[in-house]
């Protein structure tokens, strides 16, 4: 670290620290900073290090240390004012605010104390000349604080009253106080409407937007406008993360977070910040925090988690329950310590308010990861049934058989409630045959064993239909494990026997309907086998193969694809025969009719008819929703949708997934739920939707983690929201989520080209954002994964993109290294464009260097003579030659402002001249290369470079040189309309132009 030699050298080393995160480490160099200004014996020196110290302190969490530097620095006013310049007067008197809202946040100063200094303010600013608007809202902050509502609104209606003068905080600061007490005051919308300028960009310092971003958190809520409360939570928690000193707009993230269904990520937060709990230097941000952690520990607590390890104060580990007593211990002591200083009890209540709130949405997804914690889960309590209960029982099975005749989704939960209430009650047969066949139900594949107890009980009840419709259940679990040709032998005798009964009228529709279904699907296993296996059914001479059976016997005869198909489809098509065209109120039958055409479909697709598949599922899910089975479409029309999109139907893709997301409904498990939304992203963001495509990918983000696939169906929709996000210009929610993604994208999951497209569209945004190291990190990692690929157009521009990062970021060596590197690959690409930008950011990045100003014509002219010889080679196509023209006009023009702008100030007069003669050399050449294109964007960039062409004139004393280039850009737009605005620019310029060269020219 430099030594302290001279005021300059202190100067530079404050700035140096100013430019430090902010924290201890800076206010220790500011301490040592003091004491090296005091060695040199220049009082303003002192003042200046004092400032210094006390503006560190303020943006730090050691807010209490203020007090000590300003005391000295007023003493010394009071005693020397001739020792402070301007700059310092004016900052001596601004921190008189900050000594305000500083002894509000600190219990220990008394009130009387605050009040006293009130006026001390007020008096000093009367005597310098200031308005007294900051006085006001200094008086604001202290009734407010209080819970003095009159004063607070009077106080209010001064500040705004007075004029705006020097001491007034910027208008994004003031905004903020304003729109805050109006929130405080329940007006929400107007707290919004005063907050918009700020959240827009139209005012903005050092901690703004930052503060109205995460104040404007719950307000949205309230008002029910989540959408903007998401992004603006993703976008402020991304500025206050690196800020120490914004404790207390940090916690306001984390009640957001709180009041949203995102405890998982209010951990996360909490976690990133332990020294949050027991940082003393503002109490007040302390009160904050801690009785936000305190609503989220409740939240963990209602849900079943109060055991569960969370991040706390270091030094032990910690339940929910613990933290949740601790957290609240803590807070409501501070906020007995204010109240005791304010003489009131509004800060207790304040806290108390805050630490009950309710959610106000019960899950918002924000799109970056975060699993939901799971509720602990219930303990099984044994069943006793009471005779009141007998009689629920009743009611019980009324509603399972209404559930399981209607379809109804939740029939074998229903049926499940039933079995429970019915243990140790007698039950007659029937009864127990539909709750066994049912549970069987519940089993999926291993239910095979059940759904024959259950045709025995059936068989005992006297319905031997419905006896014969669950041995063919019992059948199809078999082919649903693996075991289709045991599943089409013991399916043969119920089919049979199905038919029999029918025809002698001894069993009904539904029970041969369900046999004949139950018989179509497993001959339906056996048709996906042969898919899945990639057996031919097309071209196949049909032969038939011996193989042995599972015993080791005699080898039999296996059937052909084609036979397969056939099989099943006399099976479907029987069904259909049975039940087509009904017409009576059992859902069940017209489910048979739907599911039999989703077969069809199936067949027609094996058959290698995918628009004969597509008609057939159409009519399937169109049957389902007739029959008011709209859950049961849900996967034919995903189906439909792969069909459609594979065809090239866009318009057909998108309508089938929408209507799958409808009839779905709440019925639609979680990963399938992601999936959808996930593919209606990718085709209405291909169709240019980027927000509507962007909610789809933030409702896969979240149904992907609720499923528990976040690292896998998750990071893939996060990457696409980051993408959808980026393309509608909201950068720093993109770089939110795809930092979120990126931990989990990898190459053996997603594949290399997702991961490179993530860190490049990060880069992206990081660029936009203004934080160009970072940006030129991500390009950089993109760019190594690139660097292996074939072809090599993505690594080139990667490069590129780094070095301008790189640049941008203050590091030129660097930067000229990647431009170097991108030059060669430019170079092997063949791109000509590419090589010349490369060699002409080179050449700016070289003038910057001391004695670089010769490297610096060196690029530039290798950038003209890359244009002119692929000119030369005449090779290039009319429309390339074109773009190669304007290539090298633009090259000309930047050389020329490259040479007139390397003439040192300090150079001799001759020197500077010839800089300038060499200059416009280049933009003459400029000129008229842009005049041989005939374009409009051709006609700008010539009159731009005329334009540059007689400011150099008029440099170089040659007024009529100079007004000849003006007049000929008036004369190139005359007739030129008023709504092209760079044509009145441009001849705006060229008045102005004429007008120096008037005064020139008189003598």
């Amino acid at each position: 670290m430099a030594g302290i030699t001279d005021f300059d050298s202190l100067r530079r080393a404050m700035a140096e620290n100013s430019e430090r995160p902010e924290g201890p480490a800076r206010n220790a160099r500011a301490e040592q900073l003091l004491a090296e200004a005091e060695k040199l014996g220049i009082p303003l020196a002192v003042i200046e290090a004092l400032g210094h110290q006390l503006k560190v302190y303020n943006y730090s969490s050691e807010k209490d240390k203020m007090f000590v530097p300003f005391a000295r620095l007023l003493r010394m006013w009071d005693e020397r004012p001739e020792d402070f310049d301007e700059y310092e007067t004016h900052s001596l008197h601004w921190v008189f605010k900050w000594m305000s809202s500083g002894m509000l946040d600190q219990p220990h100063v008394p009130l009387a104390s605050i009040e006293k200094w009130l006026g001390e303010m007020e008096h000093r600013y009367r005597l310098a000349g200031h308005s007294e608007r900051a006085v006001r809202s200094a008086e604001f902050s202290v009734a407010a604080h209080v819970g003095d509502v009159p004063r607070a609104e009077r106080a209010y209606t001064a500040w705004l009253a007075a004029d705006r003068d020097s001491m007034a905080d910027c208008h994004a600061c003031e905004l903020h106080g304003q729109g805050w007490w109006q929130a405080e005051r329940g007006r929400d919308a107007e707290a919004l409407l005063l907050w918009r300028p700020v959240l827009e960009g139209e005012f903005t310092c050092a901690h703004e937007p930052h503060t109205v971003l995460a104040s404007s958190l719950v307000p949205l809520l309230r008002l029910g406008r989540a959408d903007e409360a998401r992004a603006n939570h993703l976008r402020g928690f991304r500025l206050v993360r690196p800020m120490e000193s914004m404790r207390g707009a940090y916690a306001d993230h984390v009640e957001f977070c709180a009041l949203t269904g995102n405890e998982a990520r209010g951990l996360e937060l909490v976690a990133e910040r332990p020294a949050y709990f027991t940082d003393t230097g503002q109490p007040r941000s302390r009160l904050d925090f801690l009785s936000v952690v305190a609503l989220l520990m409740d939240r963990l607590v209602e849900m079943g988690l109060a055991d569960r390890e969370v991040p706390g104060p270091a030094g032990r580990s910690w339940t929910a329950r613990e933290l949740a007593t601790h957290a609240r211990t803590e807070a409501l002591a501070l906020a007995a310590r204010f109240d005791e200083r304010n003489g009131t009890a509004h800060v207790s209540e304040r806290a108390r308010a805050r630490m009950a709130q309710s959610p106000l949405v019960e899950r918002l997804p924000l799109g970056v990861r975060a699993v939901r914690p799971a509720p602990a889960a219930p303990v099984a309590k044994p069943v006793t049934v009471s005779p009141e209960e007998e009689r629920d029982l009743l009611a019980l099975l009324t509603a399972a058989r209404r559930l399981s005749d209607t379809l109804r989704p939740n029939a074998v939960e229903a049926w499940a409630s039933v079995a429970r209430a019915a243990k140790g009650v007698e039950l007659d047969v029937r009864d127990r045959a539909e709750i066994v066949d049912h549970q069987a139900m519940g089993r999926g594949p291993e239910g095979a064993e059940l759904f024959e107890r259950a045709a025995e009980l059936y068989a005992e009840a006297g319905d031997p239909g419905e006896a014969l419709a669950a041995r063919t259940r019992a059948a199809y679990v078999r082919a649903l494990t693996g075991r289709v040709d045991e599943a089409v032998a013991q399916v043969a005798e119920p089919y049979d026997e199905i038919l029999a009964l029918y025809a002698d009228e001894a069993t009904g529709l539904r029970q041969t309907a369900s046999v004949l279904m139950g018989r179509a699907r497993v001959l339906m296993r056996r048709v996906q086998e042969l898919a899945e296996a990639g057996a031919g059914v097309n071209g196949e001479d049909g032969a038939v193969g011996e193989v042995p059976d599972e015993t080791g016997a005699a080898p039999s005869r296996a059937p052909s694809a084609d036979g397969v198909l056939a099989e099943a489809e006399r099976a479907v098509r029987e069904l259909l025969a049975l039940v087509g065209g009904y017409t009576g109120d059992d859902v069940r039958i017209a489910a048979r009719e739907a599911e039999g055409l989703a077969m069809l479909a199936e067949l027609a697709l094996q058959g290698g008819d995918p628009e004969g598949a597509v008609e057939l599922f159409t009519r399937a899910s169109d049957g389902f929703v007739a029959a008011g089975l709209p859950w049961f479409a849900v996967e034919y029309e995903a189906r439909l949708a792969g069909l459609s999109h594979h065809l090239g139907d866009i318009a057909g893709t998108e309508r089938a997934l929408r209507a799958a997301l409808e009839h779905g409904g709440t019925q639609l498990e979680a990963v399938g739920r992601a999936q959808l939304h996930l593919q209606l992203a990718e085709v209405v963001g291909g169709r240019g939707l980027a927000v509507e495509a962007a909610e789809h990918s933030l409702e896969a983000a979240h149904w992907a983690d609720e499923a528990g696939e976040g690292p896998t169906l998750g990071a893939w929709a996060r990457h696409q929201l980051g993408g959808f996000l980026l393309r509608q210009g909201r950068f720093a929610e993109a770089a939110e989520v795809l930092e979120s993604a990126l931990p989990d994208l990898t190459v053996e999951t997603h594949g290399d080209g997702a991961v490179v497209q993530a860190q490049w569209w990060l880069g992206d945004c990081l660029s936009e954002l203004g934080e160009h190291r970072e940006a030129a990190e991500r390009r950089l990692r993109a760019a190594e994964i690139a660097r292996h690929w074939p072809e090599q157009h993505d690594h080139a521009t990667l490069a590129h993109l780094a070095a301008e990062s790189l640049g941008a970021a203050g590091l030129p060596a660097e930067a000229d290294q990647a431009y170097a590197r991108a030059g060669e690959l430019w170079r092997s690409l063949g791109n000509i464009h590419g090589l010349v930008r490369s060699l002409r950011a080179r050449a700016w990045l070289a003038l910057r260097a001391d004695d670089g100003a010769e490297a610096a014509r060196e690029l530039m002219s290798a950038a003209v003579g890359e244009c002119e010889r692929v000119l030369g080679a005449g090779e290039a196509e009319e429309e390339e030659r074109e773009r190669l023209v304007a290539e090298l006009g633009h090259t000309h023009r930047q050389f020329g402002d490259l040479l007139a702008r390397s003439a040192a100030e300090d150079a001799d007069d001759d020197a500077i001249r010839a800089a300038l003669e060499d200059a416009l050399v280049q933009v003459g050449e400029a000129v008229a290369v842009f005049a041989s294109l005939e374009d409009e964007d051709a006609l700008h960039s010539r009159t731009g470079a005329e334009l540059a062409a007689g400011w150099l004139e008029a440099d170089l004393g040659r007024p009529a040189d100079a007004a000849a280039r003006a007049r000929a850009v008036l004369t190139a737009y005359d007739g030129a309309g008023t709504e092209d605005e760079t044509a009145r620019d441009r001849r705006a310029e060229a008045d102005q132009l004429l007008q120096v060269t008037q005064e020139q020219a008189r003598p």
